[in-house]
């Protein structure tokens, strides 16, 4: 159950991403929530059914920056987000997602855990995006609240790609010392 509900999250990021580029800003804000909702859930499910398993370990996190991805693509195609902002959280995703596949090639498995800073940013970057929409459809969330979400998501999303960087070079020079 848990990975249907997964399965499901990654077949909503393309309805996502055609309601936003529709402009039918309802719809993307309630496709949002059940991505978010179907993230909640799936994990709640695995931990207290004890069925955590191998795929689910590697389709929740994938699930997760595709849909932040395609977010921010299809905002910043729209102008709904700021492009440097867009360009910090794409390219900070990117980066994780090449060290992890080149430390992959380059020593068999690598298991990177999310930190908390990396876990506050993805929250952040979430929280950013509802914000948005719901400022969209709804217009009582300030300029000024979108701004400090904006410089919030910013700040985490480059300490946590210092961060996972810095995990990453150390993960490569230990694996060159045992190579």
């Amino acid at each position: 159950m848990p990975n249907i509900l997964t399965l499901t999250r990654i077949i909503l990021i393309p309805c996502f991403a055609t309601a936003v580029s529709y402009r039918k800003f309802d719809w993307a804000f309630f496709i949002f929530l059940a991505a978010a909702v179907s993230d909640k859930l799936d994990g709640t499910i695995a931990r207290l059914s004890g069925k955590q398993s191998d795929l689910g370990s590697v389709l929740d996190p994938l699930a997760d920056k595709f849909m932040l991805i395609t977010s921010f693509t299809v905002f910043l195609v729209l102008r709904l987000v700021p492009v440097w902002l867009a360009i910090a959280v794409l390219s900070r995703d990117i980066i994780i997602i090449l060290g992890w596949g080149l430390l992959s090639l380059a020593g068999g498995s690598v298991r990177i855990e999310p930190s908390r800073t990396g876990k506050l940013a993805i929250a952040s970057q979430f929280t950013l995006l509802t914000a948005v929409l719901f400022r969209i459809n709804y217009g009582f969330i300030t300029a000024d609240v979108i701004a400090a979400l904006v410089w919030t998501t910013a700040g985490l999303t480059a300490a946590s790609g210092l961060q996972y960087m810095q995990r990453g070079l150390r993960i490569a020079s230990e694996k060159k010392i045992r190579g």
